[in-house]
């Protein structure tokens, strides 16, 4: 029986990659923090062994008897009070992570980066695997970790010749995002009527249970040293809330306010965020990213993995039906 080692398997993402390999019959081992919330494995047959990105020892230990690595964790934030550490776990943890599997005889690996360090079109038409990027233009602590953890990846990958895929996945949405996510945190405050306005920005959607998928796909399918985007449906911001409004049954009037208005109600936030230190609902950086649409491509994964997606509105469903089963909305 194959062997695989999931990190970030408490996670959103993590845990839908978890069950996904499952029920395609791998044997999985998850790498899991001594603190870490640990819900999303409940009542799933999984080998737990315990460590930390930062700790090289516990990365060695945990990669020995794998055939391959899936490595989905990461930091993500949009907002962080010590910086620092993001980028120990999403760039240094990956270094040491691969290089360990690298030297452990790993088979295959399936890296999970994100759309973020992808480029964007001007126009708001999708970007693909192609599409310039200019890192003196990306925005956040996240986003610039999870790019030079790419470059990176992508440089081990030349110089060790490693069996390594990248993924890109959008923005997934879906059940069991208990933290819940940035995203997630969209749809539940639009159900709890915390979202009265809009900036005119657009998102990709994708169903978590579809993204995770593709990894397994990535696996199976994927060419060593490539990339592939794991997206969904381009929705406007607006869109996508009318879109839960329906599902919720309660359609509610929105106005549009402009990006640089918001930048002064953020700039607020963070300085408040730096008291309480509690993550802000909105960053200067989010906002200055919401002057693009985030559109992208699915296309290359679809002709080259075999990956299919289900409408976004079904991501959405299973994620209103799924807060709201848990009291979420309590």
């Amino acid at each position: 029986m194959t062997k695989s080692l999931v990190t970030g398997a408490t996670g959103f993402l993590g845990s839908a990659v978890m069950r996904c390999l499952l029920a395609a019959g791998h044997e999985v081992r998850v790498l899991v923090r001594p603190a870490s919330d640990r819900r999303n494995l409940e009542n799933f047959s999984v080998e737990i062994v315990e460590g930390d990105l930062r700790n090289r020892q516990s990365l060695k230990a945990a990669i020995r008897g794998c055939d391959n690595l899936f490595h989905v964790a990461a930091d993500y934030r949009l907002w962080v009070p010590d910086p620092a550490t993001m980028y120990e776990i999403n760039v240094n943890g990956t270094h040491d992570l691969i290089l360990a599997a690298h030297e452990g005889g790993i088979q295959r690996i399936v890296y999970t980066s994100s759309v973020a360090t992808l480029g964007l079109n001007a126009d708001g038409s999708p970007a693909n695997e192609d599409t310039p990027s200019d890192s003196a233009r990306i925005l956040g602590h996240y986003k610039r970790s999870k790019y030079q953890a790419e470059q990176l990846v992508k440089q081990l990958t030349d110089d060790h010749h490693l069996p390594l895929v990248i993924v890109n996945p959008s923005t997934p949405i879906g059940p069991n995002d208990v933290r819940p996510t940035p995203t997630g945190r969209i749809v539940l405050d639009t159900l709890m009527g915390r979202m009265p306005a809009y900036v005119n920005t657009g998102l990709n959607i994708a169903h978590v249970d579809d993204i995770a998928h593709g990894h397994l796909l990535a696996l199976q399918h994927g060419k060593p040293g490539e990339r592939y985007i794991l997206g969904g449906d381009n929705m406007t911001l607006l869109e996508i809330l009318q879109a839960i409004d329906d599902i919720n049954g309660t359609r509610r009037n929105r106005f549009s306010i402009p990006i640089n208005i918001m930048l002064p109600m953020a700039w607020l936030m963070e300085k408040t965020a730096t008291f309480t230190r509690t993550e802000p609902r909105a960053t200067l950086d989010s906002i200055h990213m919401a002057k693009k649409l985030m559109f992208f491509s699915s296309a290359k994964a679809q002709r080259e993995l075999g990956y299919r997606y289900r409408p976004a509105v079904a991501a959405l469903e299973d994620a209103v039906k799924w807060f709201k089963d848990n009291s979420y909305c309590n």
